[in-house]
């Protein structure tokens, strides 16, 4: 299986118990999953959707993660997705909504 060139991880806060509870959850961070798929699909990226647990930067949830760059974006919506899969296809990730 040849592994994917990206890897996009989107905080779905979940705990050890399978609740979610957190903020990105809250800011209904899974209802940006669609979206994302369906852009990296119409653009042909080869890169790979995974929720995860709590990434521990609730302040700023949604928060979304790109590897293997590790480029970390928070309050994450469809204007930021857009940049960063836009980014992904000129070669260089947006700093905009960034974490640090």
């Amino acid at each position: 299986m040849k592994t994917p060139e990206h890897q996009i991880l989107v905080c779905a806060s979940f705990r050890l118990s399978g609740t979610p509870q957190g903020i990105c959850q809250k800011r209904e961070s899974t209802d940006l999953l669609q979206y994302l798929e369906e852009e990296i699909i119409d653009r042909g990226l080869d890169a790979l959707v995974c929720t995860t647990g709590c990434l521990k930067a609730c302040e700023k949830g949604p928060v979304m993660v790109v590897q293997p760059a590790n480029a970390w974006y928070g309050e994450v919506d469809t204007d930021c997705i857009d940049r960063v899969l836009d980014g992904l296809e000129e070669g260089e990730l947006p700093a905009e909504q960034r974490l640090s």
